[in-house]
């Protein structure tokens, strides 16, 4: 059911992308590349079964779903470059500067960034009152406050010694925000009540920090060739991960901890979550 459920999702998500009007210049090859080249689609899917739990109707929202993915997108091109982690690989194919260039690249990204919030002002997602309320959630989430500010931090602390709580205030930004953006994205655009959102709120929130755990572990036990990546590759930038702190099996418990965490949250919504609480577990077990 799981999987049935998840296709389902993806299958709009792609079919949406699909309509988009994508022109033969190279901006737009260099955004499509990266766009369509892949990947689990978490944060739209998360928005949608967000809709859906709080008894929307995902397809309403779907614009403002698929931005979602259009800004988690830009920020791999931009974390790809030489500056941030030198990345030659993304999804087992070469990174986007390494085929279109790091300016066009740098382009590419900001792009699909604001492309994202003519997305979000789409009339059709939501009455006014949500929509102006998750175009203000999702560019803080994307912005210093979030997403782009856990990835300064994230920088700054290579080669540095860092604790627990500092590992979690970086992955809270970098990776957390924009999932936590994404269930409440879903639920407030699709008329969830404040004890709904609330409970997306944590559920994400937890699911962020696994999700950071996840990839810390893989990095570490990973196979090259199924992450689409090199694995490895935080330890040879000096970065400060839950396995370096923790060790494997330390890593391993905290994972299941938030996990665990995760899916007690969705309590408030009985039996009607189950999507979510096997989407936890997917994360928890997923290989790239």
């Amino acid at each position: 059911m799981f999987k049935v459920t998840y296709q389902r999702y993806l299958t709009m998500i792609d079919q949406f992308l699909g309509k988009l009007l994508w022109d033969k210049d190279i901006l737009n090859q260099s955004m499509y590349y990266s766009l369509m080249g892949g990947g689990k689609r978490i944060r739209p899917v998360l928005a949608l079964a967000s809709a859906e739990v709080v008894g929307g109707d995902p397809e309403k929202i779907l614009p403002a779903a698929v931005s979602l993915e259009l800004i988690h997108t830009y920020s791999l091109i931009h974390d790809d470059l030489p500056a941030i982690d030198n990345d030659d690989y993304r999804r087992g194919r070469l990174s986007n500067h390494k085929v279109f260039g790091e300016a066009n690249a740098i382009l590419a990204g900001d792009a699909l960034l604001t492309y994202a919030f003519e997305l979000l002002a789409d009339p059709g997602v939501g009455l006014p009152e949500r929509q102006l309320r998750i175009i203000r959630e999702v560019a803080v989430a994307a912005g210093k406050d979030g997403m782009v500010g856990g990835q300064v931090s994230d920088v700054a602390g290579e080669g540095k010694t860092l604790n627990l709580d500092q590992i979690e205030e970086i992955h809270k930004g970098k990776t957390g925000a924009l999932l936590t953006a994404s269930a409440r994205l879903g639920g407030i655009l699709a008329g969830g009540s404040e004890k709904q959102v609330k409970a997306l709120t944590d559920y994400a929130k937890a699911l962020g920090l696994a999700f950071q755990i996840k990839d810390d572990i893989l990095d570490v036990v990973g196979n090259s060739e199924i992450l689409g990546k090199p694995a490895g590759s935080d330890l040879r930038q000096g970065k400060a991960t839950y396995v370096s702190l923790l060790g494997l099996e330390g890593a391993e418990h905290q994972l299941q901890d938030q996990i665990l965490k995760a899916q007690s949250s969705l309590k408030p919504f009985n039996e009607g979550a189950i999507f979510l609480t096997e989407l936890a577990s997917f994360i928890e077990q997923r290989q790239h």
